[in-house]
């Protein structure tokens, strides 16, 4: 597997290695390997009492001992079946028993606040915040490293008791003693996966306390309660909170120092759905597999079978097209997106000139005082860098930012100013020492000073955060873009949410930043991730079931997806900045930005159930097994299958040598959630070079719940370009003007590659 890039603080591993690593991994397990099998409840004799001592006898019969020997997970409510450290030669014996179904290695998986809920228009004085109560008793389920149960976030100040409903616990383990509250409801931990493969391992802090931040930090992103006085250094100074501040957490911990191993994740899921949570917020996954060899995919369609709603995010591997993953159709897939907020570092010149750049350097004021300002090109040479300690020096950035910081940082000069038109500054912000990033344009007009004075100066001044900057939201270039590999006949990403430069909370233990040499924490930290975009939806989708308790969790997703929005802060279309700025396809950004108080009442929505997922496997071509492998269930009909799910977006393919005329159509349902009767009217904006058809164009609805049945048809007037994307959009508007449907249209020659098997 492709590592994916880790939008965290860059010195978090430095962390692990240097500071108080919660693992530390001796040795490998030598000739045995953790398998995740799967197991026919329909083949268990009558004999046994349950599925436990079924399981434990094909265990035994395989491996010729105790199957407690062997054992690592049983698991009960996302798959059917259990992991186990088995040989080759004892993983053919099992292939052998009555009942085996599917089994695959388990594959380790990596992760991928103040301002932006208002950003997100979530407000005290109407919309979506007091109607769902703020998400009070939804219950959200965190799969990720953990929590700081301390935090600020996590207080239950103004909570009611625990919902009756609630069958979970607060498991005690190393530093984490009935930390559990009346925000955080319950906590788990999952290691038996990691340490089955580093059986020599040693886990420090062997609970679910957090030891890597992610955790704290996603979880305090979609449920956090309210948090005076929160900032990072100053930075994003204000009242921190989460999405769904009312709603209850609970978390369970699959991620350690390592990543994430699949049989520890769908453990988690497993317990998730046990304990009952309402909505799940998975910021992990895999890349390049099929669907029925993700473990997200497979133990995610057990939940949202129970009407648990999942959120998860893209990944990290963008710009590229076709390296998005959580691609499933039952999931909603975030990538992430930019807010109207930047954080600066100001530079000031000698001249009297004041430059703005981008910062997160951690002090108000730098020690330097009118230091010398010197030009060093591109900065490639270490041995100059190394001759001028004691001055700020300038470098011109014209290939990536990380090189050429790492050698500024490691001279040990006294500043840095970096004139870069990269647009991936997310990942260097975290400056070791004084440091801000400039525009070419501001550039100039530094190197014009140095240029023009025979002794120019400069110095420092940070902890400048601005809100209202446009045009926001934007896409940056790390989120993932669709199609997914998987299940490239729908269109991925979903939506895009916040997910760049994101405050919430951080553990105390692990380092938020470093200065000099020097560890520095703090109680919030500014992340970068489609990680960060994945629990903003979460808590969205726990306000949205607050508000709507019997929709499902297609139709939630529905009303995220049509209530998007599709231009940014300055009514533009939202912008790719790894296209240079131009509009933003929907494999970039799906159906938009999440817009969470249209979402509420969205008019009309896509449905859709267990049902049509197995109806769409089946025309994928997906075996018997396979489909079982994800549902759990013998006897599929195939007869009816059709890759036309219910789906709230339209992705056409064509070959780019295709001749014209070629035809796509899509069938889809409409039920209508508003109270009353409803005239919609539909409105195309048209792909270049296609005619797009709605029929019938005018859909009356008489009552609430009716459903409506059309068909949308594109069809190609002009051959295609290979790698070609063109788009559109279907909207649907009642006659009243309340409501307004959308639904991307994207027609393409880009075919993503067929995902790799991940079996024995």
């Amino acid at each position: 597997m492709e590592e994916e890039k880790v939008i965290l603080s860059k010195w978090t591993a430095f962390f692990f290695l240097v500071v108080a690593a919660s693992l530390h991994v001796v040795s490998s397990a030598g000739e045995l390997s953790t398998y995740i099998v799967q197991m026919d409840l329909s083949a268990m004799p009558r004999a046994f009492g349950g599925h436990r001592s079924w399981y434990a006898s094909a265990l035994s019969a395989a491996t010729s001992a105790s199957a407690a020997e062997n054992l690592v997970y049983v698991y009960e409510h996302a798959i059917h079946g259990f992991s186990a450290r088995l040989s080759d030669a004892q993983l053919r014996e099992l292939k052998r028993f009555p009942g085996f179904v599917s089994c695959r290695r388990d594959v380790l998986l990596r992760p991928d606040t103040t301002h932006t809920f208002e950003f997100l228009r979530l407000n005290q004085a109407g919309g979506l915040w007091p109607a769902a109560r703020y998400g009070e008793d939804v219950i959200i389920g965190v799969v990720d490293s953990g929590i700081w149960p301390e935090s600020e976030s996590f207080r239950d100040d103004g909570m009611g008791a625990v919902p009756a409903r609630w069958r979970g616990a607060c498991e005690e383990g190393t530093a984490f003693n009935s930390a559990c509250n009346k925000k955080l409801i319950g906590a788990r931990f999952f290691n038996k996966g990691f340490l089955a493969e580093n059986p020599n391992a040693t886990i420090l802090v062997n609970s679910p306390r957090d030891t890597d931040g992610h955790g704290t930090h996603t979880s305090s992103t979609a449920a956090g309660n309210y948090a005076e006085g929160a900032s990072f250094f100053g930075y994003a100074a204000g009242t921190s909170r989460g999405v769904a501040p009312r709603a209850r957490l609970a978390v369970y911990k699959v991620l350690w120092e390592r990543g994430a191993f699949a049989s520890d994740i769908i453990a988690g899921v497993d317990s998730a759905i046990a304990d009952g949570v309402d909505v799940i917020s998975l910021s992990l996954g895999l890349d390049d597999v099929p669907l029925y060899d993700d473990p997200v995919a497979i133990a995610t369609f057990a939940a949202v079978e129970k009407g648990v709603f999942v959120a998860t995010s893209a990944g990290n591997r963008g710009p590229f097209l076709g390296l998005l993953h959580n691609g499933a159709p039952w999931l909603l897939t975030v990538g992430a997106s930019t807010v109207d907020r930047v954080f600066s570092g100001t530079v000031a010149l000698g001249n009297g000139a004041v430059i703005a750049g981008t910062s997160l350097y951690p002090w108000s004021t730098s020690p330097l005082r009118r230091l010398p300002l010197v030009s060093m090109g591109a900065c490639k040479e270490s041995s100059l860098l190394n001759q001028i300690r004691d001055k700020i020096v300038v470098c011109q950035a014209n290939g990536t930012l990380d090189s050429v910081i790492e050698r500024v940082t490691a001279a040990g000069v006294a500043g840095g100013l970096f004139i870069s038109a990269s647009a991936f500054i997310e990942y260097n912000l975290h400056f070791s020492l004084p440091a801000t990033i400039v525009s070419p344009e501001e550039g100039q007009a530094v190197l014009a000073y140095i240029n023009s004075s025979p002794n120019p100066t400069a110095n420092f001044r940070f902890q400048k955060t601005s809100l209202g900057t446009t045009p926001a939201p934007a896409v940056p270039p790390y989120t993932s873009r669709g199609p997914g590999l998987s299940c490239h006949g729908v269109l991925k990403p979903d939506l895009v949410a916040p997910g760049s430069l994101v405050l919430a909370s951080w553990p105390e233990n692990v380092f938020a930043t470093v200065v000099s040499s020097r560890a520095l924490f703090s109680p919030f930290n500014i992340l970068s991730g489609s990680s960060m975009a994945c629990p903003h939806a979460a808590g969205v989708a726990a306000l949205l079931k607050a508000v709507h308790p019997q929709w499902s969790p297609a139709a939630i997703r529905s009303a995220m997806m049509t209530t998007a929005d599709p231009l940014d802060n300055t009514l533009e279309p939202i912008k790719d900045l790894a296209e240079k700025s131009k509009p933003a396809t929907p494999l970039a950004m799906g159906s938009g930005q999440i817009n969470p108080t249209r979402a509420m009442d969205p008019g009309l929505v896509y449905d859709a159930g267990p049902a049509d997922y197995v109806n769409l496997l089946c025309a994928m071509n997906h075996t018997e097994e396979q489909i079982f492998t994800i549902t759990r269930s013998r006897g599929v009909n195939c007869s009816d299958s059709s890759p036309d799910l219910n789906y709230p977006s339209f992705i056409a393919f064509f070959k780019h040598a295709e001749t014209t005329n070629s035809v796509r159509k899509f069938k889809r349902t409409v039920t209508n959630v508003a109270d009353g009767g409803w005239t919609y009217r539909s409105r195309v904006t048209s792909v270049k070079g296609f005619a797009i058809r709605v029929s019938p164009e005018v859909l009356v609805f008489k009552e609430k719940d009716e459903m409506q049945r059309f068909e949308l048809t594109v069809e190609a007037r002009v051959g295609m370009k290979p790698q070609q994307v063109l788009h559109g959009a279907l909207t649907w508007e009642d006659d009243d003007g309340k409501h307004t449907v959308r639904s991307p249209i994207v027609a393409t020659t880009f075919i993503p590659h067929a995902p790799r098997k991940n079996g024995p």
